[in-house]
């Protein structure tokens, strides 16, 4: 079902993909979107491996929300930073996600994961609670079931 990747050479391994998917905080993701047109916007995101699913927050209504519903199967894109060898140029990890969204319904599970999320990316204990108290009722949390994932390094030369 989905393709095997054309260059073997430049695979890198799942350990390393999850570490990708753990570390890095920004992601593209990529919906069918209005009239047949792909949709990706940038989100920042929780990896869960225990589960092997994405978490990420949005907004109860809207263009990525209307895209979802219609059709469930998103793909994921992660990159990072890149490191330089001996030249100027970049090696470059990326790792590509493709699943299933889903809006989690249950509230003690969307907290749950609206508090792991808030930990990657909220500095204090504190505004983590005041942000998921205050916050948690205008929000969906998706789950993406990852269904295929690969990863690749890339010489940017």
């Amino acid at each position: 079902m989905f393709r095997e990747m054309r260059r073997k050479s430049q695979q890198i391994v799942p350990e390393e993909c999850r570490r990708i998917l753990t570390e890095e905080k920004r992601a593209v993701l990529s919906v069918l979107g209005d009239d047949g047109y792909p949709y990706g916007v940038p989100i920042n995101f929780i990896y869960i491996p225990e589960d092997n699913s994405i978490y990420f927050h949005c907004a109860k209504e809207g263009h990525k929300l209307d895209s979802m519903r219609r059709c469930d199967k998103v793909c994921l894109t992660v990159h990072d930073s890149g490191y330089r060898k001996d030249d100027w140029s970049y090696y470059v990890n990326s790792v590509i996600v493709f699943g299933r969204a889903s809006i989690i319904e249950d509230l003690n599970l969307k907290r749950e994961k609206a508090r792991a999320f808030g930990a990657k990316y909220i500095p204090t204990k504190e505004e983590l609670e005041d942000g998921i108290d205050d916050g948690l009722s205008r929000i969906h949390m998706i789950r993406i079931s990852i269904e295929h994932m690969t990863g690749k390094l890339v010489h940017e030369k």
